[in-house]
């Protein structure tokens, strides 16, 4: 058996493509077909999906469609206004060609709060035009309700008993509502419609946690995704979940990145890196932390 050469990667890491190289020049890498990791493409469209801040709806318990939503709580909206503190002082989304959100209330209002932060900078981090303006879409809206729109769980269960998509996936939730299956091909459909309009740019969604667990369901390789296997998912308020999306092909970079919330309160857990701010986070898609 050959030895390693000194500064290549092996075993995994060399399938990773993570030799750090001889002296002389960056490792060869691995055959694409057998590499797991490879440097995304300069065409690729980068799809940045917020959860919105904790919802009146949420901490109400009420079924939030168009009805029973009525925006974010204080704690939700400051949750938001962490995140874009981190944003603005890392300049990771800045410039970003597109900012969506969901017709729901508690979506459009994470997109406004987190707008300024998505302006282009300059070298200081100053910004130097104006963010995108919000573009509502109700195809990144949560699952629709229909007749359970506005109601409190218990009386949801009393009029509708209680689905179980684990086992019925196909069934509405109420009249004129969605199931879960329904739900993530629409999710899908709209995510594709959105990558189609913005080739090759970076695209920031406000949007919901069952969009977010539609989408990991719809475009990575999950047997069944399609069909109603639920991930159950604990995505947080006001994470980030990113992909780069490049000939059609999906690519998870970074799921439930919520690091901007470590420290704050009814968060828990303990910074590890610190900005200037004297806040933590990480730069997105990387694990590394600022500071």
């Amino acid at each position: 058996m050959n030895e390693p050469v000194e500064g290549q990667g092996t075993g995994f890491d060399a399938l990773a493509g993570a030799g750090t190289g001889a002296p002389e020049g960056p490792a060869p890498e691995p055959p694409s077909g057998i590499r797991t990791l490879g440097a995304g493409a300069a065409s690729a469209t980068t799809v940045v999906l917020v959860r919105h801040g904790e919802a009146v709806c949420n901490v109400t318990g009420v079924c939030g469609g168009p009805v029973g939503c009525a925006g974010l709580t204080d704690r939700g909206r400051a949750q938001v206004a962490l995140l874009r503190d981190r944003l603005v002082e890392t300049g990771e989304l800045a410039g970003a060609d597109a900012l969506y959100a969901s017709v729901l209330p508690r979506a459009v209002e994470t997109a406004r709060i987190l707008a300024p932060a998505l302006a282009p900078a300059g070298d200081d981090g100053r910004p130097t035009g104006f963010p995108p303006t919000v573009v509502e879409e109700c195809g990144l809206c949560e699952l629709h309700p229909g007749e359970a729109d506005g109601l409190d769980w218990a009386a949801f269960s009393e009029r509708f008993g209680n689905p179980d998509w684990d086992r019925e996936p196909g069934r509405p939730i109420a009249p004129g509502g969605e199931s879960w299956t329904g739900f993530v091909r629409r999710v899908d459909d709209a995510l594709d419609a959105v990558v189609a309009r913005h080739p090759g740019e970076l695209v920031v969604v406000a949007c919901h946690a069952g969009v977010i667990e539609s989408s990991l369901l719809a475009k990575t390789p999950v047997v069944g995704g399609l069909e109603g296997a639920r991930l159950q998912l604990r995505t947080q308020h006001a994470s980030l979940t990113t992909w780069e999306v490049d000939g059609g092909r999906w690519t998870l970079i970074g799921y439930n990145d919520g690091a901007h919330h470590l420290g704050s309160e009814g968060t828990g857990g303990h910074a590890v890196g610190t900005s200037a701010s004297g806040r933590s986070w990480m730069v997105l898609g990387t694990g590394r932390p600022i500071g």
